[in-house]
């Protein structure tokens, strides 16, 4: 059995000893003898990995930071942990018998909800919504980010000019090129450390789709690292993020480039340009099969009312989610052609209006801790 094959185990057992629990008393044999099995089998995966981690993000469980597909099993756990208030529970190494106990009766409790106090071996926690006072950091955090992006920003902007140009120029596109700007991106997290670098721009430049691009990469790998992506699907998101874009290379500069409003015609153009990224990088090797996805669906929104058009049962991967809510970000942030940079407030205002309807509601939150600085307790 392996890793995911033992978790989903688990969280089968915490399903049923939580059922029985709310049926029987809480020493009958069946919720004992599925208490013990849910006991023995988190003893053994956590003897050997230390720990497992479960968030739900929206509809979605993520568990040690891989999203889950979709199953009526898993949609019924998330909507168990959801009645309960409960967006993260982590397991560690060492974990008692009382405490699977406590989980079960917890679980089992019908209309019970709130901040549940954790203990040595197992934690809680919840994504909070920023209060009415717009999320932001001190301005010394956020000049002390740019000026860490400033050297770094400026090479691989340069390296990713130049393949995004080659592009242009219908030349072959250097993969590993952006796969090696997008590690150089995690590592200078890994060794900052700082939500901040959300906020700061790689900076100023007409080459706006270059920058642009770069700042998405940077705000994806922030709310994926935050909900515990890691390895190589983190790498595949930064890569998706920095090549969403690439079908505009495909639209005419001086649609793209217009101060005034587009007419009828060219925003059909413009409106073209994520099938036709998402076709070129399904023909271009070695290019991550998640970074024609979320070419495909960056526009889609969250309710499927936006650009191209999909079917009502269509689900939206959750890099595309991630993407709507980093591009959306950065655009309404930085100068464009056609406006001024909007203030965090306006638009944390924006997105808390949008969430549900265009971005992905329990993303947002996640986004919202991240410049509010929010840490779920013991996350």
């Amino acid at each position: 059995m392996n890793r995911a094959e033992h978790a989903t185990r688990i969280i089968r057992l915490l399903q049923s000893a939580s059922a029985n629990a709310a049926l029987y008393e809480g020493g009958h044999l069946q919720v004992v003898r599925l208490g013990n099995q849910l006991f023995e089998e988190l003893g053994a995966l956590l003897d050997t990995s230390g720990e497992l981690s479960l968030i739900v993000v929206g509809d979605e469980l993520i568990i040690d930071g891989r999203p889950q597909e979709y199953s009526l099993f898993l949609n019924r756990f998330i909507a168990l942990l959801k009645g309960r208030g409960i967006e993260y529970v982590k397991f560690l190494r060492g974990i008692t018998r009382q405490e699977v106990e406590s989980l079960i009766g917890l679980l089992s409790a019908v209309g019970q909800t709130g901040e549940f106090a954790s203990t040595d071996h197992l934690r809680f926690g919840w994504l909070k919504l920023p209060s009415e006072a717009s999320p932001s950091g001190s301005g010394d955090e956020e000049r002390c980010a740019a000026e860490v992006l400033k050297d770094l920003g400026r090479k691989e902007m340069e390296r990713f000019s130049e393949i995004y140009q080659a592009v242009q120029r219908r030349r072959k596109l250097k993969v590993t090129g952006i796969a090696e700007i997008v590690t150089g991106f995690v590592e200078l997290f890994r060794r900052e450390g700082m939500p901040f670098l959300v906020l700061a721009a790689l900076r100023e430049s007409d080459e706006y789709t270059f920058t642009h691009c770069g700042n998405v990469c940077i705000v994806n790998l922030a709310q994926a690292m935050a909900l515990g992506i890691e390895g190589q699907q983190l790498k595949d998101i930064g890569v998706a993020a920095m090549l969403h874009d690439i079908g505009k290379l495909f639209v005419p500069e001086e649609i793209l480039n217009k101060k005034g409003k587009l007419t009828d015609e060219e925003f059909e153009i413009i409106k073209q340009h994520p099938v036709r990224g998402a076709r070129y990088l399904m023909d271009t090797p070695g290019v991550p099969r998640l970074a024609a996805i979320a070419a495909y669906e960056h526009h889609a929104k969250y309710n499927l009312s936006g650009y191209p058009k999909l079917p009502p049962s269509w689900r939206l991967n959750l890099c595309s989610h991630l993407t709507m809510i980093s591009d959306f970000f950065d655009a309404t942030r930085t100068r464009r052609s056609y406006h001024e940079p909007l203030t965090l407030d306006h638009i944390t205002s924006m997105m808390l209006d949008m969430s549900g309807s265009e971005l992905h509601p329990g993303l947002t939150r996640n986004f919202f801790r991240i410049l509010s600085d929010m840490k779920a307790p013991d996350i």
